[in-house]
This record gives C-alpha cells, structure tokens and sequence, in this order.
C-alpha cells in the first residue's frame, strides 16, 4: 500500500469480526471471559492488551513502516518506556535543542538512577562519535527539533549508532510519518507524541513506539506490560479515526506552514524564522533529502529580544490560540521559554537558540490569508 492507503487500512482488518463494523469498536472492558484458565481469544486483561488498543498499534506499524506499535498514556510515558531499556552506569547521547519534558525526565527522573546524559549539538552528525563511550547505550534525536527546528541527519547518525552497536531512537511527533519514516533511515525505535498529529485534533494525550526488531519489541512490550502505562480504549479509538486523515491534514498544515514562513521571514520586525523549508535554513539540503514536505511547525524570533514583546504579540493574536501543545486543526502560538521549555534552565535554553522573544508557531488547516492577517496585526 502506498501511505495515503496505509492511514485507512494499513494493518487493519477490513470489518469487525464480531458485527461487521467498518470502524474498530471501542472495547471499554478491563478483563475478557475465559473458557478454561489460559482459555481465551487472544485478550485476558486490558493493560496487556486491548482489541482497540492493538487495532492502533498495528495501524501505527504500518505507517512507520515497522513491524510492532506500542501505544503508551502520553508521549513521556513511550520515552519512559525506552529509557527502562538500560541500567545504572549506562549513557545517552542526546540532542541538546530537546523538548522540555523530555528533558526533564532525562534530568530530573533518570539521572538519579544513574544513567547519564549527554546533551550535545547534532548539526553536524559526526560531533555525535566524539562522545560515544564503552557505556553509551542509546543515542535519542529530534528531528526537526522541538523548538529550534533544527534537522539532524537521520540516516549518518544510524551508521555512527551501528558502528557502536548502539541503539537510535527518534522523536517523529513534528515530522510524523508522512514526512519521514525514520526506521527505513536506519532508526531502530520511533516515538511519537500522538496528541499532536497523529490525534490531529487536539481532544486526546498519547504516545507511541514502533520498532522493527523483534527482540527490542518484545522488550518494549514486556516493559509496557510490567509498568503499565498503557493507552485506554476511547484515546485509541480516537487517535485510530486521527491517523485516517493525517496525510489529508499533512498536506495543508505544510502548505499554510510554508505561507506563514515565507511572511515572517519577509516581516521588517521578525530577526529570525526557523522552519527547513527556507534555503537559508541550517541543513535544508539534508531536509531536502529526508523529508518529503517540512511541516507547519515554525518558530521565530522578533528582533527586539525581550519577553514584554513576545508576551505582547501572543496576547494580541485572535486565530491563533496561546496554548501549549501542537499538531491539531487549530493555530497554536506559544512562548517557549515561559511554557513547555520552562523546565529547562535559562542559560541551558539560549545556548540552542530559545531566546525570551522566541515565538513557536503550530500551524493548523484553516486559511492561510487569516493566519497571515492574524500575524500581521499582532506584530504591527
């Protein structure tokens, strides 16, 4: 199947067994009828499996290409998952523009189990080798990076991860897999926010895996069994129906991206717009390469550098919405440095880029002549 069919029917049965329903039902039971003890059709409790939540989870191997999908409660809880995978005295090399919550699991949870973390630049892929030691365990990227944007090369950085028989994990949320499939890059582990595009509407907290290997797989679900931090039935019906209109969505959020990239970066007040679309933007060519669109997800920088500014400006829009979170239907303004990248300290932040006036941009579908006439009235 080509991708725009996978969304629809990609890992899914054509009807429901049971009553022909076209749509995977929602299962709300928490256990299932058993003939004899271990006599059951393939469910006995739904934290270790549940038909809508496995319906999801194939759906989302297909889409990435892979061969298993693990559906978590939240985006946080798939990177907990993973991190599960390694012991004491291991090490991470991580990019160091990284969502906030990400980090702060990284620094705040894990660091005090004794994995240690190092949060570097990943422009350039081969600065990575340079801090890869006998206890690097797993090499994490973002890709383009949240909130910077910056495009970090997938398929060098899984050579350097072969080369050190390391593990390659790597956020997809901005990209999603109609963008990039990073497992036929050489990743071996895709995690994904579902609450941003793949739910699509901003009604559902979600996260994913999808993996290749059948060992790592089993691993990953065996972890997610034993702690338990499992997708209910309702959020995976929900994300389910999201995935059926991604590559419909995909598209206008990369066209109105690009409209509202092109404005700012044409705007007398704007200093700076990060979106890798623009040929003066930091690795385009390898964008180019990786990416088949780049997404509506732009940041920018005005060019008085000061919080009053930046707090003026997402105050005064009236079709974006100041909010945290990405990836719905809807405009979404944010102030990085003051929301979801609070828990990063402050001289932490500006070394990647997140100055006080950084304004992060999460594109929706609606048309692109308002979005432009809403940015235009907030920065005049």
């Amino acid at each position: 199947m080509k991708f725009n069919t996978k969304t629809i029917h990609g890992g899914q049965e054509s009807v429901d067994p049971a009553y022909g329903s076209v749509m995977p039902p929602i299962y709300q039971t928490s256990t299932y009828s058993q003939s004899t003890p271990g006599g059951h059709n393939g469910f006995e409790y739904s934290r270790s499996g549940n038909p809508t939540r496995s319906a999801l989870e194939n759906s989302l191997a297909s889409i990435e290409n892979g061969k298993h999908g693990l559906a978590f409660a939240s985006g946080l809880a798939a990177i907990d998952a993973v991190l599960k995978l390694l012991k004491p005295g291991d090490e991470i090399v991580s990019t160091n523009d990284l969502y906030g919550g990400t980090y702060r699991l990284f620094t705040s949870i894990f660091k005090d189990f004794g994995i240690k973390f190092n949060f570097i630049g990943m422009q350039d892929a081969s600065e990575i080798e340079k801090h890869i030691t006998d206890n690097t365990k797993l090499i994490w990227i973002e890709s383009p990076t949240n909130p910077m944007m910056k495009i970090i090369d997938i398929e060098a950085v899984s050579k350097i991860a072969k080369k050190h028989n390391v593990l390659l994990g790597v956020d997809n949320t901005f990209a999603t897999p109609y963008l990039q499939q990073p497992l036929d890059l050489g990743a071996d582990i895709v995690m994904h926010s579902a609450t941003k595009y793949l739910g699509g509407h901003s009604d559902v907290v979600m996260g994913a895996l999808v993996i290749k290997d059948n060992a790592l797989a089993e691993k990953l679900y065996f972890i997610q069994n034993a702690s338990g931090g499992v997708a209910g039935p309702q959020d995976s019906f929900l994300v389910l129906r999201g995935i059926k209109t991604l590559h419909l969505r995909m598209q206008r959020h990369c066209e109105n991206g690009k409209a509202v990239a092109d404005f700012l970066n044409n705007h007398p007040k704007v200093a700076n717009v990060y979106w890798p679309g623009l040929k003066n933007h930091p690795n385009h060519e390898i964008a180019k390469k990786q990416m088949s669109d780049f997404g509506g997800m732009v940041s920018f920088t005005t060019k008085r550098d000061n919080i009053k500014d930046a707090v003026a400006f997402v105050e005064k829009l009236k079709v974006f919405t100041l909010a945290e979170s990405l990836g719905g239907v809807e405009s979404l303004a944010g102030h990085p440095a003051s929301m979801t990248h609070a828990s990063i300290p402050a001289e932490e932040r500006k070394k990647t880029g997140v100055l006080d006036s950084l304004i992060r941009l999460s594109v929706g579908v609606e048309d692109k002549h308002d979005l432009i006439e809403d940015l235009k009235q907030a920065l005049g």
